[in-house]
């Protein structure tokens, strides 16, 4: 394998999205067309936002059905994450929870694509 593994989310509008996920995750973009960004979300991981007129062959189905995990390092940074994609307007559709991995929430993306940031649990 020559380049990390990328994981795509088929979006309405590339700029928003990666927009969202820039600012909420602080990600650099790797690569940008009108049609497709590319976003370093950490060592070894990238993720693809895809305007999804434009895949080929045509996909169908509907967004929420995965979601993007990103592990923080404690619940210091997890409430600041919280409060700041609050500030941008994302859904939550799970409030700080603690669950059986750790510490988590999950918010929705301008798509309805999940992300959610978690601590992991003391193992």
């Amino acid at each position: 394998m020559q380049d990390s593994p990328m994981m795509i989310h088929y979006v309405a509008d590339p700029t928003a999205s990666t927009r969202f996920y820039a600012e909420a995750l602080g990600v650099p973009v790797l690569y940008e067309t009108p049609n497709f960004t590319m976003l370093a979300l950490g060592p070894g991981m990238r993720l693809g936002l895809w305007r999804a007129a434009e895949v080929a062959p045509a996909a169908g189905g509907k967004p929420g059905v995965g979601e993007v995990c990103v592990a923080l390092a404690d619940a210091t940074a997890l409430g600041a994450l919280h409060d700041r994609l609050i500030a941008q307007g994302a859904a939550v559709i799970q409030p700080p929870t603690e669950m059986g991995f750790g510490l988590a929430f999950t918010v929705l993306d301008p798509d309805g694509h999940r992300l959610r940031p978690y601590v992991p649990a003391a193992r």
